[in-house]
């Protein structure tokens, strides 16, 4: 079974998948006379259709023993999907490109620094939300609408994988 290894999180190596929503090295302007910097348009939201709407949810995750066998991986085929930590607290994020299906051999993991979230593009084959700590609450933008936008894909058992943060 191949182990996943765990990269720091940068804009860079996560490019393929998404953005990363974090302020360091983003551009900025000042607003409300000078008092505040706006850090704009970190990331896109995506959707299908023009009847489909941006929501707004807080997903409270409890933390999965570690290590994990990585089974499965979901995409969402019509609208990207965003997680921003609440509490300030690293996350993992399990990740494949685009396709038919998840090709394991290109499956990546990284880690947050906790001040960062993640914007899965549309399409994007990634692992539902991984927390670290024992209960994480994380703010999510994504799609609302009509249609099947979650398709879950289930692993061979010798396509699965390992996620081991100790390592």
């Amino acid at each position: 079974m191949r182990t996943l290894i765990i990269e720091p999180l940068t804009k860079a190596a996560f490019a393929p998948f998404g953005e990363v929503i974090e302020t360091d090295g983003s551009d900025h302007f000042m607003i409300n006379n000078g008092s505040t910097m706006r850090f704009h348009r970190l990331a896109e939201v995506e959707t299908a259709t023009p009847d489909d709407k941006a929501i707004i949810s807080i997903f409270r995750a409890e933390a999965l023993e570690m290590p994990l066998t990585i089974s499965m991986l979901e995409r969402h085929p019509l609208g990207s999907q965003a997680f921003i930590p609440l509490l300030g607290h690293p996350f993992l994020v399990v990740v494949a490109p685009l396709g038919d299906a998840p090709e394991p051999e290109l499956t990546r993991a990284f880690i947050t620094n906790g001040r960062q979230g993640v914007n899965y593009h549309r399409g994007v084959w990634h692992h539902p939300v991984l927390t670290i700590e024992k209960r994480d609450d994380f703010l999510v933008v994504d799609r609302s609408g009509s249609g099947n936008n979650c398709d879950e894909h289930f692993f061979e058992e010798s396509q699965k994988m390992v996620l081991d943060p100790q390592l």
